[in-house]
């Protein structure tokens, strides 16, 4: 039951923090899974595997929930999630089958660098200044492929690249933070598909599970995430952030610092 506990107050505190800053939470999720994992002694060969593949499940829902109270306050610009969900779809497809054909090793160490990248984001305050409009149908689709496909790999929804390329491309703030929670949906069915597919019939894994995906966590986390991400999504719309996303900022580096160490080990 402690597991169970746990699940539940890191499902709580990824769905906040996912609906809060437009992320799918799996920087902060997919760290702690994998220590969590580690301690309940699952393969060590597949620590990151699962890890991934349950923070990307969770995105499913998650990303439901905040996109709903982001629409209600107008924050979705849905002709962008139109125009690039087929680009995501292809792209998250890829990243999954990608994510399961490198060494835990390397993979752990790309998936730490990524997490110091987004924390430097965050809190450098790091946006790009508008330099044009939208692109059309083949740069979207483009935009597309490398989001989900970068988000499928590192587990994420996909705000740290589609917020920084909305706000490039002239969308405000709130509403590249509200479509970014949208695009989160159809990142987390392409790169759940991929990690069930890519993790059937491993026999080593732990019960029960759904290829890569671990059940139990999944329910848990899941089920915390999709009460407090409409929370954050809402927090979004009337409190000053700044000061939590520094927080936030700090903690993803103390995380991604002790993922690098148990790596490099």
């Amino acid at each position: 039951m402690e597991w169970y506990a746990a699940y539940l107050i890191l499902g709580a505190t990824a769905g906040f923090l996912a609906g809060l800053f437009g992320i799918g939470g799996g920087t902060l999720l997919v760290p702690v899974l994998l220590f969590l994992f580690d301690a309940q002694h699952f393969p060590a060969g597949h620590l990151l595997h699962l890890a991934l593949g349950t923070s990307m499940a969770n995105i499913l829902f998650t990303s439901l929930a905040s996109m709903r109270k982001h629409h209600q306050h107008g924050a979705v610009n849905w002709r962008v999630v139109r125009n690039i969900t087929p680009g995501i779809l292809i792209g998250a497809g890829i990243g999954a089958l990608f994510a399961t054909s490198i060494p835990p090793h390397s993979l752990g160490i790309f998936f730490a660098l990524f997490v110091y990248f987004a924390a430097a984001q965050i809190l450098l305050d790091l946006r790009p200044h508008a330099a044009r409009q939208l692109p059309g149908t083949a740069g979207m689709t483009l935009a597309g492929i490398f989001t989900g496909w970068l988000s499928s790999l590192v587990s994420i929804g996909g705000g740290t690249v589609v917020v920084p390329f909305l706000l490039w491309c002239n969308v405000s703030l709130r509403n590249a933070i509200g479509t970014s929670a949208a695009i989160g949906f159809p990142v987390a069915v392409g790169g759940t598909i991929g990690y069930v597919l890519t993790g059937i019939g491993i026999p080593a894994l732990p019960a029960p599970n759904l290829g890569f995906v671990y059940l139990p966590a999944l329910f848990w986390v899941a089920f915390a995430s999709v009460i407090t991400a409409p929370l954050g999504a809402k927090a979004t719309h009337q409190l000053k952030v700044g000061l939590l996303r520094k927080l936030f900022a700090v903690l993803l580096i103390t995380l991604a610092t002790k993922l690098l160490l148990k790596v490099l080990a």
